[in-house]
């Protein structure tokens, strides 16, 4: 299956592990439906700091709707964890960051390895949605293929995180599988936490940002308001703001 043009993974290899330069990794997840196109910028400013960055395509995604109809929550995550276990190897410290359900892809990154995982910067997570139609996906993923889609919820004119103009229901029936777990084990979550979250966003409500505070046992937690951006915060007006201050975090834990 072709790649859509925009949302290929992004790599950039910086010092390794024993150079003498503190090697630094990070790996970022984009979100639901959409590609690397979203995290990319944001892999690109990480590269220049001098970081060795990863930005996997997860399955499914950056193909078609139909593709991603077959693939699950855990395919999803297999393609983040490859991509924190190589870079666990190569670099002396790694941190990870995540857009929407990246978010939570990358938060069960952290429950799993503990503090290999050196700090979560977190971009308007994804571990609940409040939308009343999800209480009839277990019967509606059974007969029906999808639904119109989420995806593009920026702010600034001319940004395209290529994405599905579609949600795939038996993706997102996994999906809400991957919140319960996730949510379940947040209270094993002590690393230090950078979140930013959108005070418009029309995709995942503020709710969801609550619920990871108020579980997470982390106790260096740095929360942020964009006021600019909508859910794609990566691609709009706040996204400068969110790559230096991403790179001060790392700094100061490094």
């Amino acid at each position: 299956m072709s790649v859509r043009p925009g949302a290929e993974p992004y790599s950039h290899d910086g010092p390794r592990k024993g150079s003498g330069k503190g090697a630094t990794g990070v790996v970022l997840a984009h979100g639901f439906t959409g590609s690397p196109r979203s995290m990319t910028p944001w892999g690109q400013h990480l590269a220049a700091a001098g970081y060795t960055v990863r930005v996997p395509r997860l399955p499914g995604h950056g193909t078609t709707w139909q593709e991603m109809n077959r693939t699950r929550w855990q395919d999803w995550y297999a393609a983040v964890d490859a991509a924190f276990r190589e870079l666990d190897e190569k670099c002396d410290r790694v941190f990870v960051g995540g857009l929407s359900m990246g978010g939570a892809l990358v938060t069960r990154l952290a429950e799993e390895h503990g503090p290999r995982v050196r700090g979560l910067m977190l971009v308007n997570p994804a571990y609940k949605v409040e939308d009343a139609r999800l209480r009839a996906l277990p019967a509606l993923q059974a007969v029906l293929p999808s639904l119109p889609g989420i995806g593009n919820d920026i702010k600034k004119p001319g940004q395209d995180e290529v994405c599905y103009d579609r949600i795939p229901l038996k993706a997102l029936w996994s999906q809400t599988k991957l919140w319960a777990t996730v949510v379940r084990d947040l209270p094993e979550v002590t690393q230090p936490v950078l979140l930013w979250h959108s005070t418009d966003d029309h995709v995942v409500p503020a709710s969801s940002s609550a619920l990871l505070l108020s579980r997470i046992s982390s106790t260096d937690v740095t929360e942020k308001v964009l006021h600019d951006s909508y859910h794609v915060a990566t691609l709009d007006h706040d996204a400068p703001r969110i790559f230096g201050e991403s790179v001060e975090f790392i700094e100061r834990l490094s």
